[in-house]
């Protein structure tokens, strides 16, 4: 997808330097898991003790992890809001080492891309856990694709553009960063996340995996 140049900030504005990247076309996915390798369709709770006693700590570690994906690929979506709220600024500024060495290699996005899709959502070593996550992943930054190619129809200067163009971006932005978030605590604790829309949408496709 792509990537604009971001940001540019000071100390507590920040600085970002993102490049432009072209990204795949949307995937396919599928269900949810919960450690069955038996069975082709998996009723993963969400909640629940058992749930996080029967999911092991590496695979909640590269679970959550898998996470940031969306966010990091996404990140340009935030250059109006990141600018104008300095507690989201705060809140990612941990990350913005991580942010920049992402974007700055372009085929970067491709290569995680690849990653998670042959060797971790299409190798059976992984549990179903890592897959319903890996692939849920996949599906939520392939949708970008979306909103991206909306924006690129605008060049907005002032006006009615100018607020759509801005609140399709920060809304974006804002719920990539929830959902990195969500996604994130849920896996350590060895829960389910579920995200609107694209959890569905995995569990489908997880059916013919």
């Amino acid at each position: 997808m792509a990537m604009t140049n971001l940001v540019s900030t000071t100390p507590k504005t920040l600085t970002f330097s993102l490049i432009s990247f072209k990204h795949p076309s949307l995937l396919s996915f599928s269900t949810p898991t919960t450690r069955t390798r038996k069975s082709r369709t998996l009723s993963v709770q969400s909640k629940g003790s058992d749930d996080s006693e029967k999911t092991d700590a590496t695979d909640r570690l590269i679970s959550a992890l898998t996470y940031s994906y969306p966010f990091f690929d996404g990140f340009h979506f935030g250059k109006y809001v990141i600018t104008q709220y300095t507690p989201i600024q705060t809140l990612i500024q941990p990350l913005i080492p991580s942010i920049r060495a992402f974007n700055d290699v372009p085929i970067n996005w491709f290569l995680v891309f690849i990653t998670l899709s042959v060797f971790v959502v299409g190798n059976s070593n992984f549990s179903r856990y890592v897959r319903f996550n890996a692939m849920q992943v996949l599906i939520l930054d392939g949708l970008l694709i979306i909103p991206d190619l909306v924006v690129r129809g605008f060049n907005p200067k002032d006006g009615i553009e100018l607020y759509f163009v801005t609140s399709l971006n920060s809304t974006v932005f804002l719920y990539l960063l929830v959902c990195m978030v969500y996604g994130f605590g849920s896996c350590l604790f060895g829960q389910v996340p579920r995200l609107p829309i694209v959890a569905d949408a995995t569990e489908i496709f997880m059916m013919f995996m």
